[in-house]
């Protein structure tokens, strides 16, 4: 019998034994013998998994004096091999094989060729189904997927007759794998403890084998019809709308959604007697397992796109559509996905997500930047993440050194919660702190403000103790919107932030997209070579009058009757800045005519992240309010390394002589001029090289939340006159590594870096 009929009949037979009054052990003694007959076989026998064992349950061929005696450990013989790593094995000469295990009390040593396939419930292998013939022969492809499809069936059978339980099968899941290890790139630094839980939660097959053929037919056919419909709207949504790798993203899911191959390959899975989801996976399954063999990375992508699609496609067939955030986090959490998008990740509860790791992910995505403003690590990067992590896992997320950790040890847990209780600790004496001023023992008196971008960020300025926002950043709001954000929302959202300050400062960054955070429905910039150094931030918006007016006007009504601090992103040269400030000026003075209540006043400020305006600071700063320093841009372009770039995002040091040098000299013409001079970025946000901008000059610094606390204790126990002193030696002496040299200063001072 051929054998897509033979799991056709095997199916229907077993439907028939599924619905017999007869024992649990008697129905799969008649199991192994339709299975047996319908491939035409010497042996079908069946192992289940019993107290952490493969058993021999039932059997056609080897001795019946064998069930129930024989058995093999996780990874032990073939059979154990097979359930250990869930993947099916087929041999012309079994005991040649170096996994293969004799047991005498089978009577297999007649038999030469082997297949066998794992029997799967809830992603755990409760079993194994196995095929011998007496001549050496090579079981082709057909032939263990018919093996697959019966032991699909066979899964709902064992779980229906309780010879293996829930329980068991996910103590089975844990023992086939234990604990893992899986390298990555971090995103977003940080180390997090939680329960694995999928962005979109896998569906549980519950029934494998059909009642009627039609109908399943019907359920697939309807279930691509909306698949479709779903990939028509994305493509034709402003968020996905336009050129660039999205949209071949989009192109490459409409063609497999109207792959008549695939849908063919799924009916004819239904045509063996599953159901719509069993036939999906079915198909799914033998994706993936082309995908673990194929090298080629793009062929590789494109197999992904197919498994992601039939993700999709299993959940409308099932009808389970919603995300993990609909249906709520109930505690600490560790999110996986393959990827996600910024909106959907501000759909979760913060108090429960500890964690994000990522399948692709990339340091400059959307989804990248918004994580770290919310202080979550983010681990990307991470191959084969679907394949060893099941819902419900324990999982650690060490972000710092690219590592995720499945399932850990005790030892493991045990170091964490101390590396966390240490970590609370120390939170407790920041928190001491909060109110109290960052003042250095010999009484200078320094600014910290945070950074901010969000409309819960401007919260974090009470439990922090920070003087204010030193940047805000408009653009989160673009970055998570799937449509240019309308005038009155800008409004609402810089209301909302200057009514949380209380009278605090805040400064507005002027929209920065493009580069490394480019929006589609803005477009400009995806041929960009370069993007950090191409159409982005004020390029972009000055190029784009339309966007600057409205975001202007934004903020001037948002401020009406208040100061307003408005700064300038990627100020190049003195010419750019001065033609902003005409037209924010220009609003300003139309809001005016018509009658709108506008700012007290209004400062205007630069960033300063760019080479070229640092040579033209004397045209510069008799023109500005105040300048911050961005250096994460000013330190990749000064180097020409990529940040983005995992293999160069270590090369420089921010103590390094040549940074420190310029840092210097922004300090010393600022103060020539009489013009504020704020650091921002990931510079000052720590304690060690805080203390090096402090030892040069630098009065404000705007950070990072979590680093208002730790940065304010190192100042309140450090003597910056005598930093600055020792600043000015090591930057006028050669081949000082400035780093180790402040370090012990430091430590002979008892200065406080959170270490």
């Amino acid at each position: 019998m051929p054998p897509v009929s033979a799991a056709r009949e095997i199916l229907r037979r077993l439907h028939e034994v599924m619905a017999s009054r007869t024992g649990a052990e008697a129905k799969l003694g008649r199991v192994v013998h339709i299975v047996a007959r319908a491939l035409d076989s010497e042996v079908a026998s069946i192992y289940l998994l019993r107290d952490g064992m493969l058993e021999l349950f039932a059997t056609e061929g080897l001795s019946q004096a064998a069930v129930h005696v024989t058995r093999l450990a996780m990874g032990q013989g073939l059979v154990g091999v097979i359930a250990a790593t869930r993947e099916p094995m087929s041999l012309a000469e079994a005991q040649a094989h170096p996994d293969f295990a004799y047991r005498p009390e089978t009577g297999e040593e007649r038999f030469h060729s082997f297949a066998g396939v794992p029997i799967v419930r809830r992603e755990a292998a409760i079993g194994v189904l196995a095929v011998q013939h007496r001549e050496p022969r090579d079981y082709d492809e057909v032939e263990v997927e018919a093996l697959q499809t019966v032991a699909m069936a066979l899964s709902e059978l064992i779980h229906g007759a309780g010879l293996v339980d829930d329980a068991e099968a996910a103590r089975a899941r844990a023992a086939n794998s234990g604990p893992g290890r899986l390298a990555g790139l971090r995103l977003v630094d940080g180390l997090a403890r939680g329960t694995a839980v999928f962005h979109q939660p896998r569906v549980i097959i519950e029934h494998t084998v059909a009642e009627d053929a039609e109908t399943e037919r019907q359920r697939v056919r309807k279930g691509f019809e909306r698949l479709r419909e779903q990939i028509e709207g994305l493509m034709g949504q402003a968020e996905f709308a336009g050129a660039g790798d999205h949209q071949e993203v989009l192109e490459t899911y409409k063609m497999f959604a109207y792959d008549e191959g695939w849908l063919r390959r799924i009916n004819e899975a239904l045509e063996t007697g599953l159901t719509a989801e069993a036939a999906i996976d079915r198909v799914q399954a033998k994706t993936r397992q082309r995908m673990r063999s194929i090298d080629d990375p793009y062929l590789r992508e494109r197999l992904s796109d197919l498994d992601d699609l039939a993700n999709r496609l299993m959940r409308i067939v099932a009808g389970q559509l919603g995300t993990a955030a609909q249906l709520g986090l109930r505690g600490d959490t560790i999110l996986i996905a393959r990827n996600l998008g910024p909106a959907e990740l501000l759909e979760y509860d913060r108090r429960f997500l500890k964690g994000v790791v990522l399948e692709e992910g990339s340091l400059t995505s959307h989804v990248t930047i918004v994580a770290r403003a919310m202080g979550v690590p983010v681990l990307g990067r991470v191959n084969e993440l679907f394949g060893q992590v099941s819902e419900g896992d324990e999982l650690i997320v060490d972000a710092g050194n690219g590592t995720l950790l499945i399932r850990p040890q005790a030892a493991m847990i045990k170091s964490y919660a101390e590396m966390s209780a240490a970590k609370a600790r120390r939170a407790e004496r920041y928190a001491r702190l909060r109110d109290l001023p960052a003042q250095s023992l010999d009484g200078r008196r320094v600014q910290i403000l945070m950074n901010a971008g969000l409309s819960d960020d401007a919260a974090a300025l009470d439990a922090t103790g920070a003087d204010g926002i030193g940047l805000f950043r408009t653009e989160f709001q673009f970055l998570v919107s799937a449509t240019l954000p309308r005038r009155e929302r800008q409004q609402a959202l810089y209301a909302q932030v200057l009514a949380a300050a209380r009278g605090r400062p805040v400064v507005f960054r002027t929209v920065d997209i493009g580069g490394d955070k480019t929006v589609p429905y803005l477009g400009g910039g995806e041929d960009d070579e370069n993007p950090a150094m191409g159409w982005r931030a004020l390029r972009l918006a000055l190029g784009r009058a339309g966007l600057m007016k409205v975001q202007a006007r934004a903020l001037l009504q948002a401020a009406a009757g208040q100061d307003l601090n408005i700064m300038f992103p990627m100020v190049s040269e003195p010419w750019e800045f001065a033609e902003a400030k005409a037209l924010v000026e220009a609003q300003a003075a139309l809001l005016a005519r018509t009658g709108h209540a506008l700012p007290a006043q209004v400062r205007y400020g630069a960033m300063i992240e760019v080479p070229a305006v640092i040579e033209v600071l004397d045209l510069l700063l008799p023109m500005v309010d105040f300048v911050s320093v961005g250096t994460n841009d000013l330190t990749q372009f000064l180097f020409a390394a990529d940040r983005a770039n995992p293999r160069l995002a270590d090369r420089y040091d921010w103590l390094s002589p040549a940074i420190l040098r310029v840092m210097r000299r922004i300090v010393r013409e600022a103060a020539a001029h009489k013009i504020q001079v704020t650091v921002c970025g990931e510079m000052g946000g720590r304690p060690l090289e805080a203390l090096a901008l402090l030892a040069l000059g630098v009065e404000r610094l705007s950070i990072t939340p979590a680093g208002v606390g730790p940065v304010k204790a190192m100042v309140r126990s450090a003597n910056l006159a005598a930093a600055s002193a020792a600043m000015t030696e090591w930057l006028n002496a050669p081949g000082v590594d400035i780093r180790r040299e402040l370090g012990a200063l430091a430590q002979a001072q008892g200065i406080d870096l959170g270490l």
